[in-house]
């Protein structure tokens, strides 16, 4: 069954951000992570509006939390930290 991660983020230093984006792929791709929305038009309803709105689907819940506990990903995470405010959140498919 799939997982998403679900991210909400507002970057406030985009040059330090940049570096997450030159690995964060690498780690996404090595656990079979499609982008299935990223950063386009979005307007919130209800809660604390975030200026960027990730959805990604990996092949199941292990996938997911393997990525994020990956060494590939804890790099690009330690390269965007103080560029950005961001929730992530981990969820099972139906």
């Amino acid at each position: 069954m799939p997982a998403y991660w679900i991210a909400h983020v507002t970057v406030t230093d985009p040059a330090r951000y940049a570096g997450y984006m030159a690995l964060a792929p690498a780690a996404f791709a090595a656990h079979g992570a499609k982008f299935l929305a990223r950063g386009g038009e979005s307007e919130t309803f209800e809660g604390q509006a975030f200026d960027r709105q990730v959805v990604i689907e990996f092949p199941d819940l292990a996938a997911a939390r393997a990525c994020y506990a990956s060494d590939a990903y804890r790099a690009a995470r330690d390269a965007r930290d103080g560029a950005c405010i961001a929730h992530v959140a981990i969820v099972a498919g139906v």
